[in-house]
This record gives C-alpha cells, sequence and structure tokens, in this order.
C-alpha cells in the first residue's frame, strides 16, 4: 500500500466511532495548546524583561563610589569621595574599546514652573550620556560641552515631568526654577516607560554634571560614572582594565579592596534570561504532562480497536498481507490520530497565547521553533504509543484471527 492508501484507510478507520476519536484527541490537542501557550508566555516574560535592560543602555557600564572603612566601620556603597570627572576622561583617554563616557551627579529637586511644580530625580551628566543610554530627543536639542564647561544653567526633561508641568503645551524654550535658579529647557526625552524594577525612568531631568556639582549638590566628586563599550564580547575586557586604571591613580595598594564598583546591565540580563529560561522550561515540562497522558490515551484506543479488528486482520493477512503491513496500517492510524489532534493544539496554543495576551495585557511570544517543537513530540507520542498496540495485531496469528468472534 502506498503512503496516500495507508492515510485514507487510517483516516477511514477513525472515522467508524467519530466521538471515541475526538476523545482521544482530546489529550493532545490539550497537551501541545497548554506547551505552546505556556512556553509563549515564559518567552513574552523574558523577552520583556530583555527589552528593559535594553532600554537602561547599549553595551553599557556602571562605576559607582565605593565604600570606605573608617574606624573599622565600613559605611556602605556610595560612601567614598574619590572618584572625579578626571577618571572618566582618563577611562576615555586609556582604556581601548570604550565608545562614550559620561560622570553622573545623582540629586532629587523640586522644580517649579510657573502655578505648576513638581518632585522629580535630577541627574547630573555630559552631552555623551544620551548616546550611552541610547536616549535619543523626541524635541528640541541636547546641551554641549561648552554648557558643561561653563556650567550653564539648562537642562533636558522627561515626558512624565514635561506632562506634569506644561501638560500638552512645548516645553521646549520654556524656563523652569530648580532651587531658586531659573533653567532653560533646551529638549525633551523621548519616552522610556518604566524600567525593569518598575521605576518611572521619564521622570527625570537632566543638566551638566558641573552645574549639578556647583550649584545644586555642592560637591567636586562625581557619585557615578557611565559609559559604552564598543561591544559585548569586549565588555569583560573593558572592565578589567577600568579596575586597573582606576586602582593606579586612586593610590590603591595591592591587597586594598577597590573604593569603586563596576557593574554592568549585561549581568542582571543574563540572569534574567537564565531565570526566565527556567520559567519556560518549568511551564513547558508540566505542560508536557498533558501529552503523555494524550499518549495513553492512543495506546489504549489503538489496543482496544485492535482487539475490535481482529477479524479484519485475519482477513488481510489471508489475503497477502504481511507482518509489516499490518504494522504500518496500525502504526500510521496512530500517527495521523496524533497530529490531527497536534495540529488543532497548536491552532488553540496561538489562539490562547494571543487571549492571555490581549484579556491579561501579558507580553507572549510563540516562537517557529516551540511550534515546530510541539508538532515533533505529538508525532513522536504517536508513533511511541502506538507501536505496541500496532506489534501486537501484527503477531496475531491469522488462523486465530479469522476464528475470532
Amino acid at each position: 500500500m502506498n503512503p496516500r492508501e495507508i492515510i485514507r484507510v487510517a483516516l477511514r478507520a477513525l472515522a467508524r466511532n467519530k466521538m471515541r476519536t475526538i476523545l482521544t484527541m482530546l489529550g493532545i490537542i490539550i497537551g501541545v495548546g497548554a506547551v505552546i501557550c505556556t512556553v509563549a508566555i515564559g518567552q513574552g516574560a523574558g523577552q520583556q524583561v530583555q527589552n528593559q535592560i535594553q532600554s537602561l543602555g547599549t553595551n553599557m557600564i556602571l562605576i559607582f563610589s565605593g565604600s570606605v572603612n573608617a574606624g573599622g566601620v565600613r559605611m556602605g556603597s556610595q560612601a567614598t569621595k574619590t572618584l572625579t570627572a578626571d577618571d572618566a576622561q582618563a577611562i576615555l583617554q586609556h582604556v581601548p574599546n570604550v565608545v562614550a563616557v559620561s560622570p553622573v551627579v545623582f540629586t532629587s529637586m523640586q522644580v517649579v514652573a510657573g502655578n505648576q511644580n513638581w518632585f522629580t530625580r535630577g541627574q547630573g551628566v555630559s552631552p555623551d550620556f544620551l548616546e550611552i543610554r541610547n536616549w535619543p530627543l523626541s524635541a528640541g536639542s541636547t546641551f554641549s560641552q561648552r554648557d558643561v564647561d561653563v556650567a550653564a544653567d539648562v537642562c533636558l526633561i522627561g515626558s512624565t515631568v514635561s506632562q506634569q508641568l506644561f501638560g500638552d503645551q512645548d516645553p521646549v524654550g520654556q524656563t523652569i526654577r530648580i532651587k531658586n535658579l531659573p533653567f532653560r529647557i533646551l529638549g525633551e526625552l523621548q519616552t522610556k516607560g518604566q524600567s525593569g524594577i518598575g521605576q518611572d525612568q521619564d521622570d527625570i531631568i537632566l543638566i551638566p554634571y558641573t552645574t549639578a556639582q556647583k550649584k545644586i549638590v555642592g560637591i567636586s566628586w562625581v557619585q557615578s560614572i557611565f559609559l559604552s563599550a564598543i561591544s559585548q564580547q569586549a565588555m569583560p575586557t573593558v572592565e578589567a582594565a577600568i579596575s586597573a586604571l582606576l586602582r593606579q591613580r586612586h593610590h590603591l595598594r595591592p591587597g586594598e579592596d577597590d573604593d569603586f564598583i563596576i557593574r554592568s546591565p549585561n549581568e542582571i540580563a543574563q540572569a534574567a534570561a537564565a531565570t526566565s529560561g527556567i520559567l519556560t522550561l518549568l511551564l513547558g515540562s508540566i505542560a508536557s504532562v498533558s501529552l503523555l497522558v494524550g499518549g495513553i490515551g492512543i495506546m489504549n484506543i489503538m489496543l482496544v480497536s485492535v482487539t475490535e479488528r481482529t477479524r479484519e486482520i485475519g482477513v488481510r493477512m489471508a489475503v497477502g498481507a504481511t507482518e509489516e503491513d499490518v504494522q504500518r496500517q496500525f502504526l500510521s492510524e496512530a500517527l495521523v490520530l496524533s497530529m490531527i489532534g497536534g495540529t488543532i493544539g497548536i491552532a488553540l496554543g496561538v489562539a490562547g497565547s494571543a487571549l492571555v495576551s490581549h484579556a491579561l495585557h501579558w507580553n507572549t511570544f510563540v516562537s517557529p521553533l516551540s511550534v515546530f517543537v510541539a508538532a515533533f513530540f505529538s508525532a513522536a507520542v504517536g508513533i511511541f504509543f502506538g507501536y505496541y498496540p500496532a506489534r501486537k495485531a501484527a503477531r496475531l496469528d491469522p488462523i486465530e484471527a479469522l476464528r475470532y468472534e
């Protein structure tokens, strides 16, 4: 028998008991649909975390002021005052594969515009900060290096600050007051949304770091240095070179603790990717139990079918069918049963993923690979659980089969 004839006969045999066939396929349908839906939710969550990490910046490395030990008392992170803008300039000049560097001064500020006011986060930065954070402007222009050199009273505002102070008006060119100093708004930052920890990234004002040092905070050091490496592959080498350079500049003896901390969002991204992968694997494993149950159902129904069709098997063998022909026929029926169920399950899984995304506002992602794997395993379940009934049918004694009532 050719493959087309085998499939036709298999479909005809399955159609004899439509309800039994549908109930048997139900386990495969639920299993495949659950696997695709749960994997889509897991991959969607992982993709959302990756997007949030990427929104922080491209190949970004963060340097924070470290701890200090005063009389045996460790003061915690960001307690030292040894990190300076000159360190940032030295990193740009002497560390290979560094694209851009920006000193950063953190502060908080009450901002007033007309009869409106808003409490927000402020950061003193250099013009390269926007390149490091991969943060374009939606309107206006950024400040220049000259503004940094003269500690100019200019700023860039996030979309949240713009909405709170100016509503639907264009903020570019407007004047706001920070600590009773008038600052002219040069531009508005493009909306970034929430960070991975739920912080509103758009609730921020950027000013030249020299302005923040001299007029807002009153310090001569910087609390952090943001920089961007040329590629992710170069980041470990860049971090090692920065550590060696800063230890030399800060006159730290061998064995003495660093007075700075180097971090990278890539570390968070890798941890998040590992967590997402484990979550996806766990959800997929739980859902795959339904596939196992569906496979047991296929084996059960095929064993019943062999018993019901014993006389038919005897007739087939009497007219010349070999053991291989009988085995192939029953194996084909199990395979067709699982593939039809798998196809319906894939459609329901994709639809279920879309429904979850729409109803619960969760990110879901149905990858072609997950669809292929689900189809492959549904076929594998049919072959694996259909083999024993098919083998049992093929080994029936033709004479005994013909006598079977």
